[in-house]
């Protein structure tokens, strides 16, 4: 049986010729494996491009991978006790081999147990000396380099082809609690590595709980862009929760993805209606604030009556505003003037029957006087003139009511971001009334808001979204999409967003974010230990979202430009409050910078562009030249893992979906298509039904 010296001897393969920072050069030894190594205890692939090797100094060991080997020509090698020294110096071709160290590989002792393991930290304790030797890992410290055996990494992503396909295990916490950015071209397997990450853990979860009947409370959020991650859950039942646009199949399970508008905050109505900040901005904001407040639960009902007296006050002060053609002009406007004075008095002494009191009495007041002045000019079915002193008596008793109840929305503070629900398409004939009190001039740039935002709520396809029929309360919108107990509401929410219009899609998800963000940021205020809730959002397709670009000062200007700053807020706070972020995307140089640089977790697939090589160069906080130089050339399902959640760089052949498992991004199949052997009947009825929404569920 060999010492422990003879044994480190046997796995050295060569010493230190030079050292810098960043770049450790080696000598090879003469009868230094040339293809395979068989001295490690198990055969190993030796040498090899971006494989480890280990230099013992007082601190453990330096941790190495290879970036470089080569033949060079150099000296013949003088080998003591031999007879070299006497031999002509001609060139000789030595092999050699250039190293990036990356790490520390130290031994833990546990005194209780009386046992020891390895340890792999980040940094280099101590630098070799030219000279030291070289030594093969063996398959147990290769183990601890990749961290196959760490306690917290309890889920496996897959195995690493340079370490004798040691599994790799990452740690939940530190891969979903700091944001991860899966990036990499399409085909490159990047959306089966998202599925797969979500997948793997809720099934380590499953296996670590003690009674196998219950279900992890894990919550997953995937808005999916292009409806791909349905089929790739479909096996897990009860446990998902999908949401589309309709129609949708209630026999599979889909929910109507449901957004009204009245949950939108003031930003989001600023950025969907293209609100400009003179005079369009504030007078929407007022508006919204107003319509909120209207529906403010608890509210005494001559507050309400006040509200309904103040708008038709603003009603009368516009036509006095507009001149006498619009009550004694034509017998259109005439007669149109004296309904309006019909139905401000009828519903005056309606309302007398919900107050009592001085309220009441001022109704019956307001009644008889609006009553007398409409029957004054009266003739049949028709109006005569009325004068301005009809009018100003008019808006003189209605404002008599607003002046005598005090104004308890103002009171109440309720802001136009409350999610207060509110019949959202008042919104634009409320705002012309406002504006009518400031002058025409005023009234011409409300009006192109009006018109945007009708246009909006007009629209069918956007109506199935953002409308609010059917009703639905705000407690269980967060019970349907967040979820109140994931083990018996579902772990995954998948929002398919592939048919949401293009007008709306950026404003749908900045506003599912920011809701998330929110509830999140309420439940770890509310919680009596302060705790969070554990949720990861899933932004598939990121470059679509959050496009770099210049953030302006003040409010977003356009949906783009929301959405991007949405998630640059949970990007540098959502740890905080457990809302963890994982970004997929294509073309990581059109991201934003603010977001990339919040993500410390990083799984690249293949990269071509040599743009996003470069971001993801300056990204990494790891000296990983070599490693990166395989982007381009990476087959699929290959991808280096490197930051938080590993304590090195890996190249990690990431574990194989089954096929009913993999979201629907594979290739076509076009050959098997054309000769016949994957048919594609066609029913561009049943399609057209269902794309124009005539088609019945």
């Amino acid at each position: 049986m060999s010492s422990p010296i003879e044994r480190l001897a046997e796995l050295v393969i060569g010493t230190v010729e030079s050292i810098s920072s960043d770049e450790i050069r080696v000598l090879l030894d003469l009868d230094a494996p040339q293809a395979t190594a068989l001295n490690t205890g198990t055969p190993m692939s030796f040498p090899r491009l971006n494989s480890y090797v280990l230099i013992p100094n007082e601190a453990g060991a330096t941790v190495a991978y290879v970036t470089w080997i080569g033949i060079e020509r150099s000296p013949y090698p003088k080998r003591s006790g031999l007879k070299d020294f006497g031999l002509i110096d001609l060139p000789f071709p030595l092999r050699k081999m250039s190293l990036t160290p990356i790490g520390t590989l130290s031994v833990a002792r546990n005194r209780r147990e009386g046992s020891s393991m390895f340890e792999l930290s980040r940094g280099i304790v101590a630098f070799p000396s030219v000279g030291d030797q070289i030594p093969i890992p063996t398959p147990e410290q290769i183990t601890a380099i990749v961290g196959a055996k760490d306690k917290d990494r309890r889920v496996r992503i897959g195995s690493s082809p340079l370490a004798a396909d040691t599994s790799i295990m990452v740690d939940p916490d530190k891969i979903f609690g700091r944001h991860v950015a899966v990036l990499g071209n399409t085909g490159s397997g990047k959306s089966c590595s998202v599925a797969g990450l979500i997948r793997w853990s809720l099934d380590a979860a499953q296996a670590a709980l003690e009674n196998g009947t219950e279900q992890p409370n894990a919550r997953f959020i995937i808005l999916d862009p292009n409806g791909e991650y349905a089929k790739a859950f479909a096996d897990r039942g009860g446990n998902i929760r999908l949401f589309r646009v309709p129609p949708i199949d209630l026999n599979r399970g889909e929910r109507a993805l449901r957004l009204p508008a009245w949950l939108w905050n003031g930003h989001e109505w600023t950025a969907v209606s293209f609100a400009r900040p003179g005079a369009q901005r504030p007078l929407l904001l007022q508006a919204l604030r107003e319509l909120k407040n209207g529906q403010l639960a608890g509210t005494p009902r001559q507050t309400i009556v006040r509200r309904h007296l103040y708008s038709y006050r603003i009603m009368i002060a516009a036509m006095l505003a507009e001149g006498a053609a619009t009550y004694a002009g034509s017998a259109s406007n005439r007669r149109r003037c004296g309904e309006l004075l019909d139905n401000i008095a009828s519903d005056c002494s309606n309302m007398t029957e919900s107050v009592d009191g001085e309220h009441k009495t001022a109704l019956e007041e307001i009644s008889s006087i609006i009553e007398t002045i409409a029957n004054s000019r009266r003739s049949g079915d028709w109006f005569n003139s009325f004068s301005v002193q009809d009018m100003e008596a008019v808006r003189r008793s209605l404002q008599s009511f607003v002046d005598l109840v005090e104004d308890a929305f103002a009171i109440a503070h309720l802001t136009e971001d409350a999610p207060i629900p509110f019949d959202v398409h008042m919104l634009p004939e409320h705002l012309e009334r406002i504006a009518a009190t400031e002058g025409g001039a005023l009234a011409g740039f409300i009006s192109t808001l009006g018109m945007r935002i009708r246009g909006m709520m007009s629209d069918p396809r956007l109506g199935q979204v953002i409308g609010s029929d059917p009703a639905i309360t705000f407690d269980a919108w967060l019970d349907a999409f967040v979820g109140s107990n994931a083990s018996a509401n579902g772990q995954v929410a998948i929002v398919d967003l592939s048919l949401v219009p293009s007008e709306i899609i950026h404003v749908v998800v900045a506003v599912l974010g920011r809701l998330t963000f929110e509830a999140l940021q309420r439940y770890r205020r509310l919680h009596p230990d302060g705790k969070p809730l554990p949720t990861t959002l899933v932004l598939e397709e990121a470059h679509n979202f959050v496009r770099r670009g210049a953030n302006e000062d003040g409010p977003a200007e356009n949906p783009t430009q929301l959405c991007r700053e949405t998630f640059e807020k949970i990007a540098r706070e959502g740890r905080k409050f457990g809302l963890g972020l994982m970004l997929s995307s294509q073309r990581p140089s059109e991201l934003s910078p603010t977001i990339l640089a919040q993500c410390n977790t990083f799984l690249l697939h293949r990269i071509v562009n040599d743009l996003d090589q470069a971001l993801v160069g300056r990204l990494v906080p790891d000296n990983v030249a070599g490693l990166l130089k395989e982007l381009p050339s990476l087959p699929s399902r290959q991808a280096i893992l490197l930051g938080w959640a590993t304590p090195i760089p890996l190249l990690v052949e990431m574990d194989e979906l089954a096929e009913a498992h993999r979201p629907q991004s594979s290739d076509p199949d076009f050959w098997d298509v054309w000769i016949g052997k994957n048919p594609r009947p066609i029913d561009w009825p049943t399609l057209v039904g269902d794309w124009t929404g005539s088609a019945q569920n």
